[in-house]
């Protein structure tokens, strides 16, 4: 392995540190200390890389906005619901996902690096102006207004259902779609979606990623 790949895969190994001790922890109560004994690297190891805790706070924030395992498909309508079933299922397998939600609801946080909701929401409103234009939505929905509305829906979904263990994210957010796609697609196209809570799993399946486990509570 190269030096480059090293320093690649120890950068990994650092945020996702940092990133379970954000959900475990939180912010303020998160230390440089707390995760140089946690990963077992020494200060200027970890310093090469990360001299700050915000610096690793805003490292973590900017991995958050991923498209994994999202395809092209017939309806881009599709690729706004995939996006969303995706980062549901892949959220309580990734730390990293997690944390970005933690960090951006966090009050401290959020005033000192902002969220990446406005890129989640300019993602969605890039594929439903799409949809729109290829006559995927009904007449009045406005694209703009769909976008930020879902990521605060999705958001707060996510939110409750930390809270409610017999419940599932994937199943939750299938549930939303339920609700929502009725009221934003056309006739012909809402019989041709799939908002399946186990749509994602298959997604990844194709692309070739591992699945990663579910976390044991």
């Amino acid at each position: 392995m190269s030096r480059q790949e090293r320093a690649i895969n120890t950068r990994r190994l650092i945020l996702e540190a940092a990133a379970e001790m954000f959900n475990e922890l939180g912010y303020d109560a998160t230390t440089i200390g707390g995760l140089i004994e946690r990963i077992q690297l020494t200060r200027g190891g970890l310093y090469f890389h990360f001299t700050t805790k915000e610096q690793l706070a805003r490292g973590v924030l900017a991995e958050a906005v991923t498209m994994e395992g999202l395809a092209p498909q017939a309806f881009k309508l599709q690729e706004w619901v995939d996006l969303a079933l995706l980062l549901a299922h892949r959220l309580p397998r990734e730390p990293m996902l997690s944390a970005a939600i933690r960090l951006s609801v966090d009050v401290k946080s959020r005033g000192l690096f902002g969220t990446r909701w406005p890129d989640w929401i300019e993602v969605g409103q890039q594929l439903l102006t799409e949809a729109k234009e290829r006559g995927e939505l009904l007449a009045h929905v406005d694209p703009a207004e769909t976008a930020r509305l879902f990521v605060g829906a999705w958001t707060g979904v996510q939110l409750i259902t930390e809270t409610l263990p017999e419940h599932t994210l994937s199943q939750e957010i299938s549930n939303l779609f339920a609700l929502v796609l009725p009221n934003v697609a056309s006739p012909g196209v809402l019989a041709r979606l799939d908002s399946s809570p186990y749509r994602a799993k298959r997604l990844l399946e194709e692309a070739g990623r591992p699945e990663a486990p579910s976390p044991v509570v």
